[in-house]
């Protein structure tokens, strides 16, 4: 198959989900066409099954915000042409698949291109839901050939906020191959030089995610211990000048690593021996699931998708939002016990492999592709010889 994607190309669950779909169906035989401003963060290296399309976008002083959706659609066009698409894939629902029922409708007249959408989170519970979109984001969910979510969490949400029923549920995945445990002592002495114990957190860094929760989390844990644990913080967004303020403010600013936005990140999960997603809301947890398979319990808010995951007792800890104190004393549990913190670990990671891995959740897609070009195609082809 000729298969379009169209993801945000940054550091967060959508773009990488999209980003690794892609890849996996290249290394099954299909041509994948990424169409998007910039190449997906997770996208390291083109190939002849692999292509990157750039949406140039046109400014003019008329535009104060260019329509980055207008722009889309009509490279979304030009590609179906020149790559002959089958399908066209949008991870998240606005403005991507809006632009792919422009696109379709456009395309109309020389064929008929189904598009899939996928629902990560804030598309449908926080941008979606606004009164700005919420019109638009309803309308291109039921244009949509075919809505897939990554959790039951998420389906209900959509449910509950747009009256959609006939979504599939397709949760988020791991390639167990990348994600696993290896010994890396070097990045462990740089970043734990006295022997500490890591506490890890991977995100964005936007304000959903409560990234000072870790820090204060850590103030706490360094009141029990002053040389035990050091925080180390993957990622870059708009809240980490917060965060390094806070850090300095509590006095552990030493004991905080901002590591950036890191290409390997089971390179740093692999060092870690607690990982922390203190979050408002998260439709899955993309990040708990890849420290899981890294054989790292994960301390989370009991909230959205989360713990469709994350198993109480079992593979970490799951805590009410916002309360700090319930992070740390689980945290110190797990440091305190090494026995139980690496039988977690190990559990997670079967549970990973047993739910999570592509073997199991890439088939799913391409079964729903071949199912959707096999339904729109014929549908069309029937209402052509009337």
């Amino acid at each position: 198959m000729n298969i379009g994607i169209t993801v945000f190309p940054t550091y967060g669950g959508s773009g990488i989900v999209g980003s690794e779909l892609g890849r996996e169906l290249a290394d099954r035989g299909h041509n994948v066409h990424f169409i998007s401003y910039e190449l997906p963060t997770r996208i390291c290296q083109l190939s002849e099954r692999m292509k990157f399309h750039e949406v140039e976008m046109f400014t003019y002083p008329l535009f104060e915000f260019p329509p980055y959706d207008l722009a889309l659609a009509s490279k979304i066009v030009e590609v179906a042409e020149t790559e002959k698409l089958d399908l066209m894939h949008m991870h998240y629902a606005v403005p991507h698949a809006t632009a792919a029922f422009l696109a379709r409708e456009i395309y109309k007249p020389i064929r008929y291109l189904p598009f899939v959408t996928t629902l990560h989170g804030t598309d449908i519970t926080l941008v979606g839901a606004h009164k700005s979109f919420l019109p638009v984001t309803k309308f291109s969910i039921e244009q949509s050939d075919s809505v897939t979510s990554i959790s039951q969490f998420l389906a209900a949400e959509t449910s509950r906020t747009f009256g959609y029923e006939q979504v599939e549920i397709i949760p988020n995945f791991i390639n167990a191959e990348v994600y696993y445990r290896r010994d890396n002592r070097a990045l462990r002495q740089q970043l734990a030089p006295n022997g500490e114990k890591i506490l890890m957190h991977v995100s964005n860094f936007r304000p959903v995610k409560r990234i000072t929760d870790c820090v204060r989390t850590l103030a706490l844990l360094r009141a029990r211990c002053e040389q035990c644990v050091r925080l180390v913080m993957c990622g870059d967004g708009p809240e980490m000048e917060k965060a390094q303020n806070l850090a300095a403010e509590l006095g552990v600013a030493d004991d905080v690593f901002f590591a950036g936005s890191v290409p390997n990140i089971a390179d740093y999960l692999s060092v870690a021996d607690v990982f922390m997603l203190p979050s408002e809301t998260e439709s899955f947890g993309l990040a708990a699931l890849e420290a899981m398979a890294c054989e790292v319990p994960v301390i989370a808010t009991r909230v959205g998708g989360l713990p469709e995951v994350v198993r109480e007792g079992e593979t970490g800890c799951l805590v009410p939002f916002g309360d700090i104190q319930a992070m740390a004393d689980c945290a110190g549990k797990l440091f305190d016990n090494e026995a139980l913190r690496l039988e977690m670990g190990r559990r997670a990671r079967a549970i990973a492999i047993e739910e999570f891995t592509t073997e199991r959740v890439i088939p799913q897609y391409i079964q729903l592709y071949e199912r959707v070009i096999s339904e729109k195609i014929g549908k069309t082809s029937r209402q052509s010889h009337r």
